[in-house]
This record gives C-alpha cells, structure tokens and sequence, in this order.
C-alpha cells in the first residue's frame, strides 16, 4: 500500500531521482555557502564569482583536465558552467595571472585591485570539493603564477 500513488500523482514516480535532485541542490547549496562565508559575498555574487574564476580556469588548463574537474563539482555548477559562452569550442591559450585577473575581472565588472580575494576565495572553497590529486593534477597545468594561487595556503 505505500507504493500506491496518491490522487493527482504520476504513476511510477522515481522516488529515487527525486533524492538525488534534492542531495544535489542541497551539496550546491552549501558550496555557495561555504564560498559566500570564505569570501564574505552574497549567495548571488558567490555564484557569479565561482562560475567566473572556474570558467577562466578552465580556459588555461586542457585535456580531460576540465573534465576531470568538473566531475568532482555540484551538478547545478557544472550547468552553469555548461551555460557560459566561451565555455565551449574555444581553444585553449596559455596566459598567465595578470591575463586571468582581467578575464575575472570583466566577468564580473570589478577592479583588478579586488579580484585576487576573490579568486582566491574561489579556489579555496572548490579545493574544499575535490580530491587532492585531482588539485594537484589542476596545478601541474597552470604556470607558477596561478598554482600558487591555486594551491592551499601552508
């Protein structure tokens, strides 16, 4: 009897799918706000700012890197991601930290001077998702400059 479905309800609803959209939005949830904490930002410009640096980043490194990455991000993340305009087809450039500062910068109409918080914060809340070796895998891509921004603080 409790399988039945309710009156109004669709049969077959896939209870499981259901918690999986449910643990989903609750994991993306607590990155933005473990990310609004680190950075001292709003939920909104928690979004902005990680879909902003992780979309410069994933511009400098290549491969199965991205994918590998994103792979260990929340899924509404990944859509997002999925949803920026020089996200896809664009080749991959090498540049250092003053060209990624400006790409950050423009996406989210700030100062250079307040970006390097920003990313930072960024990173250290995206490190707190993902495996250690998959950061690492993410350093060895980036040139001095970026990995120390990249790598944890000692």
């Amino acid at each position: 009897m409790a399988n039945q479905n309710l009156p109004g309800e669709q049969p077959g609803l896939d209870f499981r799918a259901l918690r999986h959209e449910s643990r989903a939005a609750n994991t993306y949830k607590a990155f933005l706000k473990d990310l609004s904490a680190m950075g001292n930002f709003d939920e909104a410009f928690a979004e902005r700012a990680a879909v902003a640096v992780l979309a410069a980043l994933e511009q400098r490194i290549y491969g199965e890197e991205v994918k590998d990455l994103e792979a260990q991000l929340p899924s509404k993340l990944r859509e997002l991601l999925a949803e920026v305009p020089h996200h896809e087809g664009k080749p991959q450039v090498k540049f250092g930290r003053q060209q990624f500062f400006e790409m950050v910068a423009n996406d989210l109409n700030k100062n250079l001077d307040e970006i390097e918080p920003i990313i930072r914060s960024v990173f250290m809340a995206v490190r707190s998702q993902i495996t250690e070796g998959e950061a690492e895998d993410v350093a060895d891509q980036l040139p001095s400059d970026l990995a120390d921004l990249w790598r944890l603080p000692a």
